[in-house]
């Protein structure tokens, strides 16, 4: 039910835990409606926190059966939120807790807690889930050391650590390493395992194992390689070792996240996990190898090390994110995979960062601690790091990185236990960069120059727009990588890091035998807005001579969206030079394909849209969708020569590899495909979806089919080779509601919610459509407001079963104020239709809240 006064959890409330769990004891007699869950906890009293003090223990819809302290049976009533024991019946120096509550996985849709997944036992429990298990202190710096006791009928009980005795009907798991409440794991189930193994650099055997339902086990095989590689790289590269004697990893069909790293034993949302040739893309390999990654990296940066209170969640969240990205770009390419999160950062954290969601990386309050596992925390939480270590040189980095896992091992740790190891290794006071952490916005690095015929001056100029509750900013030390060219394409300057620190400062470069033609902030050295006046010339200059990857995409992105608010704004044609440009790009056969199909990639509408928002001008969804749709076909006809020799030269000879090099063949060959089914309307594109032996492929040819208004045979000859996969069905309900024209998109996604298999408790299904409106720019805001109610109604009917989920895709709100007034009061009803609903949850209702102001 909705709180008439939500509690508000602030940062500077923060205490100690008055007591401290040594271990745990827990014992599972599973069934689907009456889970007994028995508990024998150990608790000694924190020296930390002066006084005797009461017992307090967290829990949610838990019926108590019993209770007993230091084998004593005690009479309590729970409370909504959990149960007090008080001072005067606690020893003062520790005790045994014990406790047998019921539980129902069955009727638990939140999906947070124990529920079940098509008959299979499973839990979720971070950030506050293991409450909804037992009653427990359930918070990060409470840390104790599990055993845990499953017994069921069913033939595969897993949990945490490693397995210690079993026998018919029951397992036993240990798990030696201290962890929170959150990182506890338990799966129960029929599955098969496909297994394999790994010794560790000190020569310690891990078996590796990745749980699936019986069919599925022929589709691990990329998850498993992923994981050699995560765990060897993080031996590698950070000197980080596994510490169990085994790895389990379990694909599941309903889950809210894409994974979760509890110690031992991840949990995984099946399409991160489940890959064959013919029944995923490109992207989704890289998906799975990356998140794998990230999942496995958190053993150290998240388990062994954790955070204090979930105020610091960046502090796990942003490290590992940004290890992973590390990962992939060792794996596959540094330049693109760098592109790669720009586009993500810029189409989800800067969009936050602009609107009614800004918050900080590391947040001040909140109602609800789900609603801030964002890209504020992650992307923007990797983003820090990144310039921490631009700051830092990489040989500090790594030996700060040391000092904090020797430091730090065994703890719950803070942002300031973060900063002063690296202080302590630099000796430098990094207070100043600290301020990155505690400030919303994306700061506007405004940049001006002068040229005497000798010495080039760059002027930088530093400020961050106000956000919600943070009028006022700080200036803030940023790293800002610069480099000079000259005429020729030559660098007269190599990349050089340039220490922003004052809100103006001028740096000189002497002695240049030229004007240069500066390329600023490569490799995307920090999370701003780069001001500047520039040139289409210059742009196309460094489109084809700078040599930063990065800065070169970014030069050509650019361009295109001059171009394109131009069309908008003026209704102008594309210029000649730029499609010129986009021609010499794709005659250059020295370039990285991955690159070059990167950098044919349009803006996207919402990007356009804050763009032209942020330069003043109200944006219309409608009229940047028919431009983007102009643009396209202008681009296809005047590069259709080239298209074509692409398109074959492309093609992909061999069996199907995932790897970096074929995954760039194919993406610039479908690139191709979409560019000629502009002007073939969709004829080569209907023989490739025909013949293609490999997902990547068949999509591909199906998106540019739709994309052109074409393919209706190709999508029902897809449904009915794909029915019965519940992963490909993700993306064929996905697709449609994408690519559909703007005053069908509505229409198209609610005639998808009564397909018989639109199961739309299943996360995956529900985001597949109602999120894939969303993402519909120009469908999702048609001046009707169709996309509006349709996506506020499904909020509401998912709210009550599934309250993460319907606030986490209420975000699709977030830009409201930055339309036309119609499209904002259309809006504007629909938000405060949810937030009058009685009902509404905390989650949803914060996010409402926030969006409204």
């Amino acid at each position: 039910m909705k709180d008439a006064a939500p509690q508000i959890v602030r940062l500077s409330d923060y205490t100690p835990p008055p007591w401290l769990v040594e271990d745990v004891a827990l014992t599972f007699q599973l069934d689907p409606k009456a889970t007994r869950v028995l508990s024998q906890i150990r608790f000694r009293a924190n020296p930390a926190a002066a006084g005797h003090h009461d017992l307090w223990l967290d829990g949610e819809d838990l019926r108590l059966v019993s209770a007993r302290i230091d084998d004593t049976e005690i009479e309590i009533t729970p409370l909504a939120e959990g149960l007090r024991v008080p001072a005067s019946a606690l020893p003062r120096d520790g005790f045994v807790w014990e406790a047998e509550v019921e539980i129902s996985p069955d009727t638990n849709t939140a999906l947070e807690g124990l529920y079940m997944s098509r008959g299979m036992y499973c839990t979720q429990c971070e950030a506050e889930g293991f409450r909804k298990i037992t009653f427990y202190p359930d918070r990060p710096d409470v840390m104790g050391v599990f055993r845990v006791r499953v017994e069921s009928d069913l033939p595969v009980l897993l949990s945490n650590g490693n397995p210690v005795a079993q026998g018919p009907g029951w397992a036993e798991w240990h798990d030696p390493w201290p962890k929170p409440s959150y990182l506890f794991a338990l799966v129960a189930g029929d599955l098969v395992a496909h297994t394999g193994g790994f010794t560790t650099a000190s020569g310690r055997e891990v078996t590796l194992n990745i749980w699936v339902r019986p069919g599925d086990e022929d589709r691990c095989a990329y998850a498993m390689d992923a994981l050699i590689r995560s765990m060897r790289w993080d031996e590698e590269v950070y000197g980080r070792e596994y510490d169990l004697d085994v790895f389990n990893i379990v694909a599941v069909d309903d889950f809210n996240m894409g994974a979760m790293e509890n110690k031992g034993l991840n949990i995984f949302n099946s399409r991160y996990v489940l890959a064959s040739p013919e029944t995923a893309t490109d992207q989704d390999y890289d998906n799975i190898e990356r998140i794998i990654a990230h999942e496995y990296f958190h053993n150290w940066t998240g388990n062994r090390i954790t955070c204090r209170d979930w105020f610091q969640l960046c502090l796990k969240e942003g490290l590992t994110v940004y290890r992973d990205q590390q990962f992939t770009g060792d794996m596959r390419s540094r330049a693109v995979k760098r592109i790669e999160d720009v586009l993500t950062l810029r189409a989800r954290q800067f969009r936050e960062d602009n609107g009614p969601l800004a918050h900080n990386v590391r947040p001040e309050s909140y109602v609800e601690i789900n609603n801030f596992y964002t890209a504020t925390v992650y992307e923007k939480g990797a983003e820090l790091i990144g310039m921490l270590k631009a700051l830092v040189g990489d040989d500090a980095y790594y030996a700060a990185l040391d000092l904090y896992f020797t430091r730090h091992d065994g703890e719950a740790c803070t942002i300031e236990d973060w900063i002063r190891v690296f202080e302590d290794t630099t000796h430098r006071d990094l207070s100043q960069f600290k301020r990155w952490y505690s400030q919303a916005g994306t700061p506007r690095l405004a940049v001006t120059e002068d040229w005497d015929g000798s010495t080039y001056t760059l002027h930088l100029r530093q400020s961050t727009p106000p956000t919600p509750g943070q009028p006022i900013k700080e200036t803030v030390l940023m790293p800002v990588a610069v480099g000079l060219l000259g005429q020729d394409g030559v660098e007269l300057q190599p990349t050089v890091i340039l220490e922003l620190s004052e809100p103006e400062q001028s740096f000189r470069f002497t002695g240049l035998p030229e004007r240069p033609v500066p390329s600023i902030l490569r490799g995307f050295s920090a999370p701003v807005i780069l001001e500047r006046e520039q040139s289409m010339e210059e742009r196309a200059f460094l489109l084809a001579h700078d040599t930063d990857p990065f800065n070169r995409w970014e030069a050509g992105r650019s361009l295109a969206k001059e171009v394109l608010a131009r069309m908008v704004t003026e209704g102008v044609e594309p210029p000649p030079a730029f499609l010129d440009g986009l021609a010499s790009l794709l005659r250059d056969d020295s370039l990285d394909p991955a690159f070059v199909a990167l950098a044919l990639r349009l803006p996207s509408d919402d990007d356009m849209a804050q763009g032209l928002h942020d330069s003043g001008t109200i944006p219309d969804p409608t009229q940047i969708y028919t431009a983007r749709k102009r643009l396209s076909l202008a681009r296809a006809q005047h590069l259709a020569a080239d298209l074509g020799r692409i398109y074959d030269a492309m093609q992909v000879q061999g069996p199907y590899r995932p790897d970096a090099a074929d995954a760039g063949r194919r993406a610039l060959r479908n690139a191709a495909l979409a560019g000629l089914s502009q002007v073939d309307g969709g004829a080569r594109a209907a023989e490739q979806f025909h013949a293609a032996d490999n997902m990547t492929e068949q999509l591909g040819a199906l998106t540019a089919l739709l994309d052109v208004g074409a393919g209706e045979g190709e999508l029902a000859a897809f449904h009915d080779q794909w029915q019965h996969d519940r992963l490909v069905m993700d993306k064929w309900f996905g697709l449609q509601v994408m690519l559909a024209a703007p005053d069908e998109a509505a229409a198209i996604a609610t005639r998808l919610t009564e397909h018989p298999a639109f199961d739309w408790k299943n996360p995956n299904r529900f985001r597949a459509v109602i999120g894939g409106l969303s993402g519909n720019a120009a469908g999702f805001h048609h001046p009707s407001g169709a996309g509006y109610r349709f996506v506020a109604d499904w909020l509401l009917r998912l709210d009550p079963l599934n309250p993460q989920t319907a606030a986490r895709m209420s975000t699709a709100f977030e830009t409201w104020r930055r339309y036309d007034a119609d499209r904002q009061a259309l809006i504007r009803a629909e938000l405060e239709r949810m937030q009058s609903n009685p009902k509404l949850s905390r989650d949803l209702g914060e996010m409402v809240g926030r969006m409204l102001g």
